[in-house]
Order: structure tokens, then C-alpha cells, then sequence
């Protein structure tokens, strides 16, 4: 005993998520299977409504082979000395590794990417998140091994609560003594498997999906090495949620690690949303911006951080949302068996989804070409001048029905009528614009690059959210990227972004562009709209096209 040490672990868990039924489903678990454990609560307010924090001590020696000694326990845990660290949201399990409870050389950390929003964080008018990339890199700094997934969307998926989610992650990482039948038979209560509650087969369904995925991510890990560098592979059996060989393109080992990972997820993309050749334009101007990166910082110091950006905001803005792409998504196999997971229905249930659309004259224009697409959006605008609301074709499509689904079908299957019509076209000068000034930027000063891609996080939602996104970005390009002093082009240019996301209503923007020098943007005239009330003709502002 004086050798033998306990394996210590401290459970992190926010309000109402099932923390102190973990710690005592671990305490069963131990004792089921003969070793001796203990267990404390430290309650505590964390960043929100509060968290409450649960150590536990296992000593790794059946008690049948203690010869009735028992092992003395601590009370509360200490910084650098965790075997494990469990959490169920990504905020507080940082918080606790900035505490210095995690040590690099000892500690497995499991913690879920879920987020829990602090009131700082919901206060900020644009995207007020603290940075998950930041955060991670936190955790896999600070951990011998880190094992984090999405598992609030896993235990909705299993219809059951975070804790079992988390307490199969434990069973699954192998840091117990315990086999799974202790950790079953806990959850059951005691009850034997074909008794068990309706609650406590939910809970082991949560707990079937963390301890697989837990135990499958080294043999996961190993077969996407093997595809992307197959010299430094060690050969073994592919998982059948891993990726298949054809998902990796030939041209991925031409990028760097560092880009690599984001470009094959972007390619893949871009082949289910508009085949092989459109994929390889990307690849093709994914391959420019590398060459200039290159050129702006031979040495990579910067790890190739520029290329990194680009290959995910270019292939999100090459895959923009159409009729086309919102057919496809929904009327794939994967989710009607999401919504019936969702659901949930029983056996003798008939389950029916409707779904709504509404599509506009832009929406249909797109497909059209250029000339006949003007007319047909002059003709709205006429609409709208007069003071009509804009045109659509409210829809109320079953997707249960074969006639729903041969409609969704039909109109997905338009992929050859995408490239042929005017928005297509559209978006494709205005990429090249943005491509252009990526690649400029980066020959006159690297970090001129970098904020011009990262312009891409303009680009999101759709309507008239994403059209403002695309008019912001490129006046922004216009007016401030191509300044004579090219470290002061990159500090206007950030702060243009910042400010872009932090007001919707572009206030913050026209503000900073015009301390920059730059012109606000244009401003859009909104059309007055007259109805007929019982005294007279009454004025009412449009909604903007």
C-alpha cells in the first residue's frame, strides 16, 4: 500500500446534468466489483448558475487481497495529482485546467464540446463565444490524453441524460479496474438485464455509444494516418465509421499537415454538392493561395495559417445554400432516420413530417440565365416599388408521401441546371474577388493575407443575411486592403471584420470605415408601401428586397 497509489478523478458537472448520480453509479461500480472507493462532493458557483465538483478515489487492489487493511483516502483533490478529469462542458473544464488540476504528463481528460453560454458571452451583440479551438488546444495541452465529443448530442440521440454518456466515455478509456459488466450492472441498480427500467436502458444506451466511441478513436485515429501518410501508419482494421479511401483526394499529401485535415473535409464537400470537377476548381485555388502563402513566409513560421482559413471559408461559401442543395438535404435516408431518433415513435405509430417552403423570385432566378433571370427580378422589384410585398410560392410539401419525396427528389436532381444559372455565375466572380485579394494581400505583407481570409467568416445564413455578409466583405476589399502601407491595410481590415460582427444593423462597420478612411456603404432606399384602411390610404414601410 505504501507503493500502490489510488487513482484519483474529479467529475465536473454543472447544475441539474447528473454529476452526483455519476459519482455514485462509479461508487456501485466499485464496489460491485471488490474495490474500494470514496467519493466527496465540493460544491462551488462556477462561470454561470453554479457547478458542483465530485472526487473520487479508487484504490487499483481487490479488497479480497488487502487481507482487511483498507486504504487511507483524501478528502478533496490537488492540483497537478488527477488521474482523470470528466466534464460535461468545454468552459468548465478549462476553467479547472487553468486551475492546474490537469497535469500533461498524467491526467486524461474527458470532457464534452458542449457549451453552456456565460452571461458575458450572450451580452455581445455578434459572436460573443469564448473560442472552442482556443479552448481544445487548452485541453490537449494540458492532458496526457484527451478524449472530447459532442456528448450532450449523443445522449439526446440515445434519449438519455449526459452523466451515462460520460460514464461510458470512463468505462471505455480503460482508466478503472473494472470490467463492463460492473459498470452495466450499477446503472441497472442491480437488476437483472431483460428487468431493467425504461430509465436505466436509456442510460445504458448512452452508455453503449461513449464507451464504443471511446474505445474505437485509437483504432480511428491509426486508419486516418494510414490514409493520409501510410508510411508512418501501423496497419490494422478500419472502423466502420471512419472515413473510406476515396474520401481522401490524391492531391491531399500535396498540402500541410496543418491545412490537410480541413481540405479533405472541404473536397469531400464540394464532390457531394457539385461533383469531382467543381472540387478540383477548389483544389486549384486552394493550391494559388498556398503558393503566395509560401512566397509571404517561406519558412511556414506561421503554419500556414492563411491556407488553413481559406480551406474551410472557401469551400463553405463554393457550397452556398440553393433550392437545389435545400432539396437534397432534405430528402436524404439520414434524416428521416434522424427525426425518426428524434421522435422516437413507437411501433404502431404512423409518423408524417411536413415540410415549408417559401421560395421567392430570387430563388428561382438563380437557376435561370443571366438575361432572363434580370427580367424576372425586375419585375419583382416593380412589385415591390408599387408597394406589393415580393412574390412566393408558400409550399407545404410531405416528405412522408411518395409524391413529397418525388418533388424534393426532382428538384434535387437540378444540379446540371446550377451551374448554368445566374447565381452561380455571380458567386463565382465574387469568390474570385475575394481569392484575389487573398492572394495580393499575402505577396505585399502575410498578415495582410490572413485578416482578408478570415473576411470569409462574413459569409454565413442565407437571404438577405448572407447577401449583406458578401456586400460587407467586398467593400471592405475595395476600400481598405489596398492601402499604401500594408500593416495598417491588415489593422483596418480586422477591425472593419470585428466591427461587421459585432452589429448587424452595420452601424459599428460604417463607423470604422470611415475612421479608416473609407466610405460607409451605400445606403439601400426602402420602398413605402400604401394600404387601404377604413379612413384613407395609410403609409407602412416595406420590407427591403
Amino acid at each position: 500500500m505504501t507503493t500502490t497509489r489510488p487513482i484519483t478523478l474529479l467529475v465536473c458537472a454543472l447544475g441539474g446534468e447528473g454529476g452526483g448520480v455519476l459519482t455514485e453509479w462509479l461508487v456501485e461500480t466499485a464496489r460491485i466489483a471488490g474495490y474500494p472507493a470514496q467519493a466527496t462532493s465540493i460544491p462551488g458557483v462556477a462561470q454561470r448558475t453554479g457547478a458542483t465538483t465530485y472526487y473520487l478515489e479508487v484504490f487499483p487492489v481487490p479488497l479480497a487481497q488487502l487481507g482487511g487493511r483498507h486504504p487511507v483516502f483524501g478528502l478533496s483533490p490537488v492540483p497537478g495529482a488527477l488521474d482523470a478529469l470528466v466534464s460535461s462542458e468545454l468552459l468548465e473544464t478549462a476553467r479547472q485546467v487553468t486551475a492546474g488540476m490537469a497535469s500533461p504528463d498524467r491526467t486524461l481528460v474527458i470532457s464534452s464540446t458542449a457549451r453552456l453560454l456565460t452571461t458575458q458571452e450572450r451580452m455581445q451583440l455578434g459572436d460573443g463565444r469564448a473560442d472552442a479551438a482556443e479552448l481544445l488546444q487548452l485541453v490537449q495541452a494540458f492532458s496526457r490524453e484527451h478524449q472530447v465529443f459532442d456528448m450532450g448530442a449523443m445522449a439526446k440521440e440515445a434519449g438519455t441524460v449526459v452523466s451515462a454518456v460520460l460514464l461510458g466515455a470512463i468505462a471505455g478509456s480503460g482508466l478503472l479496474p473494472f470490467e463492463r459488466r460492473h459498470f452495466e450492472q450499477a446503472v441497472r441498480g442491480g437488476a437483472p438485464a431483460d428487468q431493467a427500467s425504461g430509465m436505466a436502458r436509456a442510460s445504458l444506451r448512452g452508455f453503449d455509444k461513449a464507451c464504443a466511441l471511446v474505445q474505437g478513436r485509437q483504432t480511428q485515429a491509426a486508419f486516418v494516418a494510414q490514409l493520409l501518410a501510410p508510411e508512418q501508419a501501423t496497419a490494422g482494421p478500419a472502423p466502420a465509421t471512419g472515413p473510406t479511401a476515396a474520401a481522401v483526394p490524391a492531391s491531399a499529401p500535396a498540402f500541410p499537415e496543418p491545412v490537410r485535415e480541413m481540405y479533405v473535409l472541404g473536397h469531400a464537400r464540394l464532390v457531394e454538392y457539385q461533383g469531382t470537377p467543381y472540387a478540383d476548381l477548389y483544389t486549384q485555388r486552394l493550391q494559388s493561395v498556398l503558393a503566395a502563402e509560401r512566397q509571404a513566409d517561406p519558412a511556414g513560421a506561421h503554419g500556414f495559417a492563411i491556407t488553413a482559413e481559406m480551406a474551410r471559408w472557401l469551400a463553405l461559401w463554393m457550397a452556398f445554400d440553393d433550392i437545389v442543395r435545400v432539396a437534397d438535404l432534405k430528402s436524404r435516408a439520414s434524416r428521416w432516420q434522424r427525426v425518426q431518433r428524434e421522435v422516437k415513435p413507437a411501433e404502431a405509430d404512423l409518423l408524417k413530417v411536413f415540410d415549408h417552403f417559401k421560395p421567392g423570385i430570387p430563388e428561382f432566378a438563380a437557376l435561370l440565365p443571366a438575361g432572363p433571370a434580370e427580367r424576372v427580378l425586375a419585375w419583382d422589384r416593380r412589385r415591390v416599388a408599387a408597394g406589393r410585398e415580393p412574390w412566393a410560392l408558400p409550399l407545404k410539401v410531405g416528405t412522408h408521401t411518395a409524391f413529397g419525396m418525388l418533388a424534393l427528389r426532382t428538384l434535387a436532381s437540378l444540379k446540371w441546371l446550377r451551374v448554368r444559372g445566374s447565381r452561380f455565375a455571380l458567386e463565382q466572380q465574387m469568390i474570385a474577388r475575394w481569392l484575389d485579394g487573398v492572394l495580393q494581400g499575402s505577396r505585399r505583407d502575410w498578415r495582410l493575407g490572413h485578416e482578408i481570409a478570415l473576411c470569409g467568416r462574413l459569409i454565413k445564413g442565407y437571404g438577405a443575411t448572407n447577401e449583406r455578409g458578401k456586400e460587407n466583405l467586398l467593400h471592405v476589399l475595395d476600400h481598405l486592403a489596398h492601402g499604401p502601407d500594408a500593416a495598417a491595410a491588415a489593422r483596418a481590415v480586422a477591425a472593419a471584420r470585428q466591427a461587421a460582427l459585432a452589429d448587424d444593423a452595420g452601424k459599428a462597420l460604417d463607423a470604422t470605415l470611415l475612421q479608416h478612411g473609407a466610405p460607409a456603404r451605400p445606403v439601400k432606399a426602402v420602398p413605402i408601401r400604401w394600404s387601404r384602411t377604413p379612413r384613407g390610404l395609410a403609409a407602412g414601410t416595406a420590407k427591403a428586397p
